[in-house]
C-alpha cells in the first residue's frame, strides 16, 4: 500500500471505494452508477474523464471544449489535476491504454 495520504479519507468514502472495487463488469457498473448517481452527475464525472484523456493526447482547449462541451474552466481545472494533482487520472489512463 502507497504513503498517499488523500484529504477526502473517511470511513464513509472509504465504504463508497470498498464498493465501486467489488464491481465485476460494466453492467454492474452501470446498475450502480444508475442507482448512486443523478445523470448530471455521471455526465460531469463522464465529461472530465473524456477532457482528460483529450488533454494526455495534446488536443487543444478549443477542440476538447468544442468534442465535450466542456468550458475552458473545467477544461483548466482537469488539466491542473493531471499535471499537479493526486495522480488519478494518470494512473487511470495509462491503465486504460494497456
Amino acid at each position: 500500500m502507497s504513503e498517499f495520504k488523500s484529504k477526502l479519507e473517511s470511513e464513509t468514502l472509504d465504504f463508497l471505494c470498498d464498493a465501486i472495487l467489488t464491481l465485476e463488469n460494466r453492467e454492474e457498473c452501470y446498475r450502480f452508477f444508475d442507482d448512486i448517481f443523478t445523470i448530471n452527475e455521471i455526465k460531469t464525472i463522464e465529461q472530465r474523464l473524456q477532457v482528460a484523456k483529450m488533454l494526455k493526447e495534446k488536443h487543444t482547449y478549443s477542440d476538447i471544449s468544442a468534442e465535450t462541451g466542456a468550458s475552458t474552466a473545467t477544461i483548466s481545472r482537469v488539466n491542473r489535476c493531471i499535471n499537479y494533482g493526486s495522480d488519478g487520472y494518470n494512473i487511470v489512463l495509462r491503465r486504460l491504454e494497456k
